[in-house]
């Protein structure tokens, strides 16, 4: 069998393997970070807001219906790459760049309407929690729209081909997590 030099012996593709290897740690961070905010919530229910008093849970809930279209851009981009379609790879990773984007503004435009409210990281324990948690996430996006525009780049220079595409499956693996990482925070920081 030949092996080409991202094949390991078990027939893995170690550079997939290294990513899921990294989401492992990635998991156990933020499972510390929830499991440290479910356990300051349930220790101070008398003092904890209701959320949709502090929150815009109408503006985020849209903005989690954009983080989650970002993933069906990127899905619908590698797919096109795998028939052979550059073309249709460009405009998903495009669109997934976009839409990364279009979060982080809608993110950073809560912060900024949050703050001239006088909700802040050292306003209350719930600040603090809100805001290291959708902090660690948003740079987490962020992270996340750099490599995807760097792949992006990638894709206009010819690099993937529908034999060599696992850059987009790598980036495309880190994506979703990101993903549902936020579809769990929304979940437990805005509507429970």
């Amino acid at each position: 069998m030949k092996q080409d030099g991202h094949i390991g012996r078990l027939g893995i593709d170690t550079r997939k393997l290294g990513m899921w290897i990294f989401l492992a740690s990635e998991i156990m961070f933020f499972t510390g970070l929830i499991g440290s905010y479910i356990v300051l919530r349930f220790a101070n229910l008398q003092s904890w807001p209701v959320p949709s008093t502090v929150l815009n849970i109408p503006l985020t809930a849209v903005n989690t219906f954009i983080l989650i279209c970002s993933s069906a851009t990127l899905v619908l981009g590698l797919a096109s790459i795998q028939r052979g379609y550059k073309e249709g790879l460009q405009v998903g990773l495009f669109l997934t760049v976009i839409l990364g984007t279009v979060f982080l503004s809608i993110q950073f435009h809560e912060y900024c309407n949050l703050i001239d409210d006088g909700f802040t990281i050292s306003h209350s324990i719930f600040g603090s929690c809100f805001f290291t948690l959708t902090g660690f996430h948003g740079a987490h996006v962020l992270a996340g729209v750099i490599w995807l525009t760097v792949v992006l780049i990638r894709s206009l220079l010819g690099y993937f081909t529908p034999e060599e595409y696992a850059g987009v499956e790598i980036v495309g693996l880190y994506w979703h997590f990101v993903d549902l990482v936020w579809i769990i925070l929304f979940t437990i920081l805005y509507l429970v």
